[in-house]
């Protein structure tokens, strides 16, 4: 029988770790509960950089997955994300983790095992660097496996999406006016953050159309901006920026089931469908570019073949194809950041300064004008001191 982890909790002592346990099977879920030093336990096979960055950023003091971060299908990104920032990671720790472990549980971790007071939970594989690089190494091995898996997923919706991608049959009617217009379309994914900040004098001379997808319309109001538009299946989106007076299209199956739909009514905000086998970033573009966008800004988006499969969804083969669709409009705005920073040090900026008054002197000394008035100064300075010494 299971005892309640209150009864006999210890502190942790000397090479062990402590915390709050929180417990979600969906890791985007779940980031909205944590709190710096709980214990993340997720259900998330190959967890990717996205969710990764997300647990980073809360601030979790470890990681723990029921199911193996890296399953070798391909090379992942999340687990050396977590390892990179510090936060330990002990995964395949079995199903019955969820079920010996409830919301708000004291939880301590000794090397790979864990326990809720001294009662052990589970066993699993703490992850290090070594491990994690053994374990990527592997995973690219077995690389070609996915992709010909991806390019049969494409090909598959390409058959399903045909009148979609050619016609923009399905894509709804909105109120926001896109025509001719930029889009910026926010995803809450990698150097999402940089990204806006680079972004800035961008956003302040075009004006462009603010279009978060999920979380990213989160992002989008944190940057101080109010989005114009929200997509996507309203799961990771909190109820504040639902109610902040955008443009709602719920993304819904390809069957016309929209779960999002229900939390939006519920909230009392006004909302349409978009029903689609895409996903939630790639109908973002599409309606943009249906709507007769004339420039599509993308941030936190997805390009990279790694990136696609690290979506973990057989969905992302819209990815690839939508970006085909929507062609010379789509501008990535990743990397940005790296290219163009505006960094300058404090000695640069002093240095700076006095250049600007020596070139204010010299332009001062050379006049005819300064020149006659730095006389007068003289002559005024002469007499004072003859008046003071005479």
């Amino acid at each position: 029988m299971r005892l309640p982890s209150l009864r006999r909790n210890r502190p942790a002592e000397a090479g062990e770790l402590a915390g709050t346990a929180r417990l979600d099977r969906r890791t985007k879920r779940l980031v909205g509960r944590l709190r710096p030093g709980d214990i993340a336990v997720i259900d998330h096979v190959d967890l990717d950089r996205v969710a990764a960055d997300s647990l980073v950023a809360v601030g979790v003091a470890a990681v723990l997955n029921a199911k193996p971060s890296i399953s070798g299908r391909y090379p992942n990104l999340g687990p050396e994300v977590l390892i990179q920032a510090g936060v330990p990671l002990i995964d395949d720790l079995g199903d019955e983790l969820f079920e010996k472990l409830r919301e708000g549980d004291g939880v301590r971790i000794e090397g790979d095992k864990v326990f809720s007071g001294d009662e052990p939970v589970a066993e699993g594989r703490r992850h290090d660097a070594e491990t994690v690089a053994e374990a990527m190494a592997a995973a690219r091995e077995g690389l070609s496996v996915q992709l010909e898996a991806f390019t049969a997923n494409t090909m598959e919706y390409l058959k399903q999406e045909r009148d979609l991608l050619l016609d923009g049959v399905g894509v709804p009617d909105v109120k926001t006016r896109i025509n001719g217009r930029h889009c910026l379309i926010v995803v809450r994914g990698y150097d999402y953050k940089a990204d806006i900040d680079v972004l800035r004098p961008y956003i302040r001379e075009f004006k462009p159309v603010l279009i978060g997808v999920d979380g990213g319309a989160d992002a989008l109001v944190e940057a101080g901006y109010t989005p114009d538009m929200i997509i996507g299946d309203m799961d990771s989106v909190s109820d504040d920026v639902l109610r902040c007076g955008a443009e709602v299209i719920v993304h819904a199956y390809p069957d016309g089931r929209a779960p999002g739909l229900a939390r939006v009514q519920q909230l009392g905000v006004p909302a349409m469908t978009f029903p689609a086998a895409a996903t939630s970033e790639d109908i973002a573009m599409l309606l943009a570019d249906d709507k007769g966008a004339e420039l599509i800004v993308a941030v936190g988006t997805h390009y990279t073949l790694v990136e696609f499969m690290d979506k973990g969804r057989g969905g992302a083969a819209s990815t690839f194809i939508t970006r085909l669709k929507v062609g010379g409009k789509l501008v990535d705005a990743k990397g940005v950041s790296r290219l163009y920073r505006q960094n300058l040090s404090t000695s640069s900026l002093v240095l700076l300064v006095l250049s600007a008054i020596v070139a204010m002197g010299a332009a001062v000394a050379m006049s005819t004008m300064s020149k006659a008035y730095l006389g007068v100064l003289a002559e005024w300075w002469d007499n004072l001191m003859f008046e003071l010494f005479s």
